[in-house]
This record gives C-alpha cells, structure tokens and sequence, in this order.
C-alpha cells in the first residue's frame, strides 16, 4: 500500500482545537515565565574539568622566522618555502590557500 508522506497529518491529540480567545489569554501570561539570572552569579559554580591551571605559568620560546620560511597572506600560517604555490598581488600563498583561491 503507497503512502502519501505530502498529505497532512491527524493526530488523536490535534482533534480540539483552541479558539482565537483562548489563544489571545495564553499569549499575555508568556512574559509570567520569564527567569532572572545573574550571568556571572551563575558561572561562579561551574568549573571546567580538568586540572587547576590558574596558578601556572607558560614559557614560550618565540623562533623568528628563518630564510626558508615564508607567511601565508591567507591563512597567516608559517610555512616551508616549498608549500609557496604563488604569489597573489605580491604577496606568498601557501599551496592549500592557493586551492581554494
């Protein structure tokens, strides 16, 4: 037996209808529930998993960029100049920027 899926559907559940007054009565006492939360109240609780990392401190060695490296005026990614595909208005792009360029 074919089944019509466009043909619109009845449920037991939709067989009364509600009437434009009671609709218009439901409408007014939407804004009743409403809540009023302080954001940072709330977050104050909530702690990420994990370790404590708060107290630790990040030492990074910064390597300036070497003679066969070059910046992607697309991605902004350091490269190896062998990934240099072309030059765009004088400036190096990458081989996978220069895909979807």
């Amino acid at each position: 037996m074919a089944t019509d899926y466009d043909a619109p559907r009845k449920n037991e559940d939709e067989g009364s209808e509600d009437s434009i007054e009671e609709l218009k009565s439901r409408r007014t006492d939407v804004g009743s529930n409403a809540v009023d939360e302080d954001e940072a109240e709330a977050a104050e609780g909530f702690e990420l998993p994990g370790a404590d990392l708060s107290a630790e401190e990040l030492a990074v060695e910064v390597i300036p960029a070497q003679d066969d490296e070059f910046t992607c005026s697309e991605c902004f990614l350091v490269h190896h100049r062998s990934q240099l595909a072309a030059v765009n208005d004088g400036l190096p792009v990458c081989s996978e920027c220069a895909e979807s360029l």
